[in-house]
């Protein structure tokens, strides 16, 4: 019997050293496996969230006017008997664009006088008669209707020499629409048309362009303007008034050197887009700005005490904008996907957060994205990264 007790007993020892084994040689494995999925962790730069003060520049689409862009068309229909000025040509208001061929309206004058001289004649004749029939009814030797039928016709030929003026004037106004002028200072546009060829009142000879003055021209969305208003407490003329010096940005990248300033912003919102329209005005006296030029308005906006991130950290998904906080998950650090809400307001760079990241929270900003390599829950290294605020602060301190 005792022989068996110790066999049971040894038996039951080397049960409880393999469990013990066992539970040691786990843990190993778990430790294990926790430093394999450090190891093999991607390292991706990320920054921590922190309120700042930050300037950004938002960014307007924007089309360039001249102060006035009037199409210059002829009066009358004819010929182009001269073109005076060249396309590009900067023109004075009232200066000589074009000549049409003035002999048909000159040809006109001319009969035109002939007629009011043939008209005066008549009513010369007319007078003569009216007053011998006057002095013949006066001594009754003829009725007061035959000196009443004298009456009337020289009324009838004073009308005919107001009607024969009246041709006279309107000819001698179509001969001088043979010269055609310039309606404002400005620069001249294209020439579609050269001489010998034939007009009319509906054909567009060229534009004479104000360019001393650019409006650039671009919109707001409802939501700016609800913002801009804070939601109805301030006035359109508040606005205006607040409203910061306008840069423009040409179409190759060039930055203008002139400051403009937001003038209007119509009160209407187009149904079909969401925008309102408002209007930037630049002084041009070098002439660089031309009508039809397109480019980009920048208007910088401060926030204060506000955490901004860079726009490459987050991503969209279903109208939902997210980014990858780092969170310790048993012992390892991971990508945790969180919803986030941003002003819509930006500068193409960075957002200012309204929600959804804290002071402290570390967030990813590399490998994030639709096709990007970070998953939910993934395991990741974070790398401190800077960024462009953060930089420009670093900058301004160390002045």
């Amino acid at each position: 019997m005792k022989t068996k007790v110790l066999k049971t007993s040894g038996i039951a020892f080397c049960g409880c050293l393999a469990v013990a084994f066992a539970a040691c040689g786990g843990d190993d494995a778990k430790q294990q496996a926790a430093m394999m999925a450090a190891q093999q962790a991607p390292q991706l730069a990320a920054v921590t969230a922190a309120p700042s003060s930050v300037t950004l520049d938002v960014k307007f689409p924007t089309t360039l006017q001249g102060k006035t862009d009037i199409e210059v068309r002829p009066q009358v229909n004819g010929a182009i008997q001269a073109v005076k000025v060249d396309e590009g040509a900067v023109v004075r208001k009232g200066q000589v664009l074009f000549t049409l061929d003035p002999v048909p309206f000159q040809a006109a004058v001319n009969q035109a006088k002939a007629a009011v001289d043939a008209a005066k004649v008549n009513v010369d004749n007319a007078k003569l008669t009216e007053a011998q029939n006057k002095l013949l009814l006066d001594k009754n030797i003829i009725s007061d209707y035959v000196w009443q039928q004298a009456a009337n016709a020289l009324s009838a030929a004073n009308a005919q020499l107001a009607q024969a003026n009246a041709a006279l004037i309107s000819a001698q106004k179509n001969l001088s629409y043979c010269t055609i002028t310039a309606p404002s200072n400005g620069v001249v546009g294209q020439i579609p048309f050269r001489e010998g060829s034939y007009v009319s009142p509906s054909t567009a000879l060229t534009t004479v362009s104000d360019n001393s003055e650019i409006y650039a021209y671009f919109s707001f969305t409802e939501k700016d303007l609800l913002e801009m208003t804070k939601n109805g407490t301030l006035s359109q003329a508040q606005i205006i008034a607040a409203m910061p010096a306008a840069r423009l940005q040409l179409s190759d990248g060039q930055m203008y050197g002139i400051e403009g300033k937001v003038t209007t912003i119509s009160g209407v919102v187009n149904p079909s887009t969401g925008a309102s329209s408002a209007r930037a005005i630049f002084d041009n006296p070098s002439g660089l700005l031309r009508s039809g030029l397109t480019g980009t308005i920048i208007l910088p906006q401060d926030f204060t005490n506000r955490i901004v991130i860079p726009q490459k950290a987050t991503y969209e998904l279903q109208n939902l904008r997210y980014v990858f906080k780092v969170e310790s998950v048993n012992d390892t650090l991971k990508a945790i996907q969180y919803p986030i809400e941003v002003e819509r307001l930006n500068d193409g760079k960075n957002f200012v957060v309204v929600s959804g990241i804290e002071a402290g929270d570390k967030i990813l900003v590399e490998g994030v994205g639709i096709g990007g390599k970070v998953k939910n829950n993934m395991p990741v290294v974070p790398v401190e990264a800077k960024t462009e605020a953060g930089e420009a602060q670093a900058a301004q301190a160390g002045k």
